[in-house]
């Protein structure tokens, strides 16, 4: 028993030591990243003066919010529709169809969407059709798989009759699923909106070939970086989104631990 608890501890301090390492130098007082000067918070005062990054990360949030609300409600519409249909060997293909963003490599998919896009700026008359628009349309279709396969089992887990029941006595197919259905595949659906918004906010290839010149997001500033020096500034705006996901996806698991336990305490 000491064992396992000494191999988890072990992969635990595997996965976060460099997190903590990123924190850690976000507060040195140099801008060496081999040699710890001190504490200092000079670099969360240069980040507040830097417009480019600042201005990269507002399009970054911007864009990682759209694409998952709107990837969210689409994803648990064709969930609900997967779910519902009754040949097997067609929701089996729709859902091998639905995993093939998950599965193919992304920079196939990034030049592929870019392609895409060209030709059909092409097709309209456009030229510099590149830009948000196709950063939208981009992230919400590699979101849609994780939000699908979110809501899925949650709707497999809840009971047809009760939404059966509901419309027995008296409720429309819509306040049926409304009322039961939907509060029941809650859960799923904000997991599935959170890893929507996690993926959109890390990725990179996609976005580095589906963007125009006039729209840059964060993970893209960031390799522009690479190219000479990364600044110091960019380990503490790390850190802040490190800090802030953790924070939300504590606050997430709490709220839904408080629900399944009143739940559970209204069925006794």
């Amino acid at each position: 028993m000491k064992l396992m608890r000494f191999y988890t501890f072990l992969i635990f301090l595997f996965l976060y030591a460099p997190m903590l390492v990123m924190i850690l130098y976000s507060f040195n007082d140099s801008a060496s990243t081999t040699v710890f000067n001190g504490l200092s918070v000079r670099w969360y005062e240069a980040l507040l003066e830097d417009e480019s990054i600042l201005q990269a990360l507002k399009n970054t949030l911007v864009l990682a919010i759209t694409s998952a609300l709107i990837s969210t409600v689409i994803g648990t519409v064709a969930a609900v529709g997967l779910d519902r249909w009754k040949k097997s060997w067609l929701r089996g293909s729709m859902m091998t169809v639905t995993n093939i963003p998950m599965t193919n490599p992304e920079i196939v998919t990034g030049i592929s969407m870019m392609l895409l896009f060209v030709f059909a700026g092409g097709m309209l008359g456009k030229r510099g059709i590149l830009g948000f628009g196709t950063l939208l349309i981009a992230h919400i279709t590699f979101s849609l798989p994780y939000v699908i396969l979110s809501v899925l089992p949650k709707l497999r887990q809840t009971d047809r009759n009760l939404a059966e029941a509901a419309q027995d006595l008296g409720c429309r197919p819509f306040q049926a699923f409304y009322k039961v259905v939907l509060p029941a595949i809650t859960p799923g659906i904000i997991t599935g909106m959170i890893m929507a918004f996690t993926m959109s906010l890390d990725d990179f290839v996609i976005s580095y070939f589906t963007t125009g010149p006039g729209y840059t997001t964060l993970p893209i500033a960031i390799f522009s970086m690479t190219r000479k020096r990364v600044r110091p500034t960019i380990f503490a705006l790390s850190s802040l989104i490190f800090i802030s996901v953790l924070l939300l996806l504590l606050l997430v698991n709490a709220a839904q631990a408080r629900s399944e336990k009143k739940r559970s305490a209204s069925y006794k």
